[in-house]
């Protein structure tokens, strides 16, 4: 049986940016483990019994990130499933998208995570290591290109 975990790619738009340049104001949320190899990578986790997918992604950035869903808006049409093995078994993570309606919201962090980081497109691939992840946050970028 294959491990399940949701999670929510956060981003949100510094007011500052210049409108011809919608994108530039565009920054990903990076939570940093507090065990293993202190990853970085958006907030997530398990399914909990009972509850369904999107449930589970919202639970967890509110219990990682100390966002409500009140904060945020869901992005249509974005779903990202990504499948790799963990120790041997099988993963399979999911994520939506969702923008910060106020982007000076206090990130507060549970004890799984030890820093958390705004960044722009570029600095975010450098720190979440794992290609998919990486490809993941190009392909999200893209997207919002592609929205405005």
């Amino acid at each position: 049986m294959a491990v399940r975990a949701c999670g929510l790619i956060i981003y949100r738009r510094l007011q500052s940016a210049p409108s011809s340049k919608v994108t530039d104001g565009i920054e990903y949320l990076l939570l940093q483990t507090s065990y293993g190899t202190h990853h970085w990578t958006p907030p997530k986790g398990h399914v909990d019994p009972g509850e369904d997918d999107l449930q589970t992604a919202f639970r967890e950035t509110q219990e990682e990130a100390g966002l409500q869903a009140n904060q945020l808006t869901l992005i249509e049409g974005y779903k990202k499933e990504l499948h790799y093995p963990v120790r041997g078994k099988p993963k399979t993570v999911i994520y939506w998208l969702a923008e910060m309606k106020d982007c000076n919201t206090e990130i507060k962090l549970s004890e799984e995570h030890q820093a958390f980081q705004w960044l722009k497109l570029e600095d975010a691939c450098k720190l979440a290591e794992y290609e998919d992840m990486q490809v993941t946050l190009k392909e999200v970028h893209q997207f919002l290109c592609s929205k405005k």
